[in-house]
């Protein structure tokens, strides 16, 4: 990957009088990773994922921090009950002891929750541990939030599982005031309230880490275009995109919310060049300029970042893969 890309990822916010805040660079397509082996459903983990080791990941974030990847991301499940496991798997890494030792192992790459569920603690909670990271990281955190959906998990924490949404909405406007730039926040609402309590460190950022929010729900894209610095659909395929765009800037427009939102997007899974295996209907293979071209469709429709998977069937693969992204498809995808 020249060295180029990696400049390329836009400077941490300053100071702008107040969210929202905005990250990446503009007029470019940028591009990120959930990382694997972290967490393990059946719907996307490898069958590698299950035998891999810390240093398996500790590589794949190296790989991504040197060759210009905008973020890695990793979810947020504190349990998961016997109903699910089958097909959830119970390998959830905790976000911020996950993000926290691999900030300590790279030194651009962001670092993203995708998503985390903040209405299963105190905001003051949460801002405490996600300014020590964005603090411990030089201002790297990208704060991806969402409602939740495994019921037993609320109920286990005392949390009000039909009621999530409500709460992620007044845990977002918390959150804002506890990781902006003041020592003592204060926040008044329905469910939580807090004043003249201080914490340090603050956040490296300024005015704050930016928040995105997950989901493709009707609630969920409200809430991103309210509230969000950032959409992170959940796998909305390519021709309803559009549509969710469209609506999203209607609503933010209603809202009276002038400030741009960064729109994600998660692509086909990718496989650079011939597999020579089978590596799923769904993917997208062949010759980089032509993944390329595929992917600029994203750029076209008004993405500004897009989070990538690679078929693998080792960690040797998948570094292979992710360096050959950089190198010869990422350099076409602002052509």
């Amino acid at each position: 990957m020249p060295a180029h890309r990696t400049k390329d990822i836009a400077p941490r916010a300053e100071p702008a009088g107040g969210p929202p805040v905005r990250i990446l660079p503009e007029g470019r397509l940028s591009y990120g990773m959930q990382l694997p082996i972290q967490s393990q459903s059946t719907i996307y983990a490898e069958p590698w994922e299950a035998s891999a080791t810390v240093e398996d990941l500790a590589e794949v974030v190296r790989t991504a921090d040197r060759t210009g990847f905008a973020y890695v991301a990793c979810c947020d499940h504190v349990a998961i009950p016997e109903r699910l496991a089958g097909a959830m798997s119970t390998i959830w890494y905790d976000p911020v002891a996950t993000l926290s030792y691999l900030a300590g192992i790279t030194e651009r790459v962001r670092l993203m929750t995708h998503v985390a569920v903040p209405g299963l603690r105190h905001p003051l909670q949460v801002a405490k541990q996600y300014a020590t990271l964005d603090h411990l990281s030089d201002g790297r955190l990208i704060l991806g939030v969402g409602a939740g959906h495994v019921q037993e998990e609320f109920a286990a924490l005392g949390v009000d599982f039909e009621r999530r949404g409500a709460v992620l909405d007044e845990a977002m406007d918390a959150l804002k005031a506890a990781l902006g730039p003041e020592e003592f926040p204060s926040h008044s609402g329905e469910r939580f309230s807090f004043s003249g309590l201080g914490q340090r460190p603050r956040p490296a950022q300024t005015p704050r880490p930016p928040l995105w929010v997950g989901g493709s729900s009707p609630a969920a894209t409200r809430r991103a275009a309210v509230r969000g610095d950032g959409w992170l659909p959940q796998g909305d395929p390519r021709d309803k995109l559009p549509g969710q765009i469209a609506r999203i800037e209607r609503l933010r427009a209603e809202a009276g919310v002038a400030d741009p939102i960064e729109i994600g997007a998660i692509a086909e899974p990718l496989y650079i060049g011939e597999p020579g295996w089978d590596t799923g209907r769904r993917t997208r293979t062949g010759k980089p300029q032509a993944i390329a071209e595929s992917l600029r469709e994203f750029k076209a429709i008004g993405v500004h970042q897009i989070q990538l998977r690679f078929r693998c069937r080792s960690r040797t693969e998948l570094t292979d893969q992710m360096a050959a992204f950089a190198a010869d498809v990422a350099p076409h995808l602002d052509s």
